[in-house]
């Protein structure tokens, strides 16, 4: 069962901090861009540029420290490729630091022929395995690591995330399109029953646009509150 705490909302103060450091990194952007299910979005979180050492070791502490407040139990951690490989590691890390040294593994995205083989590289999964990743859209990736977790006979406890959109999930294709009534996010824990832990959300984005005393920050609080009006869950 999900863990009530898991969806409670991330700590205000923690979520700011974050939402600055992303602003400052480069990760956080403001404009046009074009999402995965052909929305204008005014603003884009690109995980991937938190690309020296200095910024993924405080994104991990931001991961660290958002976790552990969570208070959902787990055993190990799961990266799933390719971005989740490198968040997971440096998470570990910085558990380690705080003196919680947990086992970590990924996947590869096409199995090994040689060496040891399969798709599962570093420690055996098993026991309550969390998934480290930057953002989820559709959830179709947290359903693979799911399946990938659970056929070992290790469980999939949880999500942890960096940023929740908080925006309705597009039906697929198949399904007509369309926007869903649930968020990608409130998918995952109502029917996939985890428990989904994130640093920030689009509300705590668009307090701390509303609340900036930096006018260029803040002019981008009018485009984000009015895609949050058509778009937000």
């Amino acid at each position: 069962m999900t863990d009530p705490r898991s969806t409670a909302d991330p700590d205000p103060a923690l979520a700011e901090e974050f939402v600055h450091f992303a602003v400052r990194a480069g990760v956080l952007r403001f404009g046009e861009f074009r999402t995965k299910a052909g929305r204008l979005s005014p603003y884009f979180f690109n995980a991937g540029l938190f690309d020296d050492g200095a910024k993924l070791g405080r994104l991990a502490e931001f991961y660290a420290r958002r976790l552990l407040a969570s208070g959902v139990p787990f055993d190990m951690l799961f990266g799933p490729a390719y971005k989740g490989i490198a968040l997971a590691a440096a998470l570990a890390v910085e558990l380690a630091r705080r003196g919680r040294n947990v086992p970590f593994a990924y996947n590869r995205k096409e199995a090994k022929d040689h060496g040891e083989g399969g798709t599962l590289v570093g420690a055996p999964l098993a026991g309550r395995v969390l998934v480290v990743d930057d953002v989820v859209s559709a959830g179709t990736s947290v359903r693979e690591s799911m399946a990938l977790i659970e056929g070992t006979g290790a469980r999939a406890q949880g999500l942890v995330i960096a940023l929740d959109r908080q925006e309705k999930a597009t039906a697929a294709a198949a399904d007509g399109g369309g926007d869903l009534p649930h968020s990608a996010v409130q998918f995952i824990t109502r029917e996939l029953g985890l428990a989904v832990v994130a640093i920030a959300t689009l509300a705590d984005l668009l307090r701390v646009l509303s609340t900036s005393d930096d006018p260029a920050l803040a002019a981008h609080a009018g485009p984000v509150a009015a895609y949050r009006a058509r778009y937000g869950v």
